[in-house]
């Protein structure tokens, strides 16, 4: 028997393994569950062009803070971030979620970006380092149970449509069902971020839990 068969076979399946294990890992999340976990990639940081808006915490963006943006870590996070090119590091809070730049694992606030010395050249490959977790961002979820509809979990109501838009990418990265629902309230317009739609409270609870534990706002609610 000819072993060329064989051999394509082989190669077909190693191809198959291949193409499974990477796009495996690039649907995968990162799960760090103890200090001590790191990354290494690309750091970048953000300004004034954010300032004073919301973040996916629920607080609001102090530029001259030592927060992060990060697309996994749990709201609440701090991190020692050792920019590999210069030595200089920096510890801050996980406050936000991001970057949106593919490729980069961490957005900086200013004050930290300029403390490991990246505000020139907005960029470094850095090390991060998980140091543990406030407790404050571990969140209570709150229920409003006087509608008549399906279940649904509320994470921010916002005046600017864009900040709505904003937390409902950034909940796209890890979950699905995310939506906007604009309301009118006493003459004002807001645009409510809510996600899933159950038609048990105990489904939704389950989801606002999750949210919960990665730092989020929530209230679990009747449409």
């Amino acid at each position: 028997m000819s072993l060329k068969p064989v051999r394509s076979i082989l190669e077909r399946l190693f191809l198959a393994v291949l193409l499974l294990t990477l796009s495996a890992c690039a649907a995968g999340h990162i799960q760090p569950a103890e200090p001590g976990w790191t990354e290494r990639g690309v750091a970048s940081w953000y300004g004034s062009d954010f300032n004073g808006k919301p973040t996916a915490s629920g607080e609001t963006y102090n530029m001259y803070a030592y927060t992060a943006a990060h697309k996994d870590l749990p709201l609440g996070s701090v991190v020692k971030v050792t920019n590999l090119e210069n030595g200089r590091h920096t510890r801050v809070v996980i406050n936000d979620r991001g970057p949106f730049v593919a490729g980069r694992i961490i957005d900086l606030s200013y004050s930290a970006a300029k403390q490991i010395g990246i505000t020139a050249s907005g960029t470094a490959i850095v090390r991060i380092e998980l140091l543990g977790r406030e407790s404050r961002y571990v969140r209570e979820v709150s229920i409003q149970d006087s509608g008549t509809g399906e279940y649904t979990v509320q994470l921010g109501a916002f005046v600017e449509r864009d900040n709505a838009e904003r937390l409902k990418t950034v909940l796209g990265w890890k979950h699905t069902g995310a939506y906007i629902m604009k309301a009118e309230v006493s003459g004002k317009t807001f645009f409510r971020v809510r996600i899933g739609r159950s038609r048990t409270k105990d489904d939704a609870m389950g989801l606002a839990r999750l949210l919960a534990d990665e730092g989020y706002p929530v209230m679990v609610l009747r449409e």
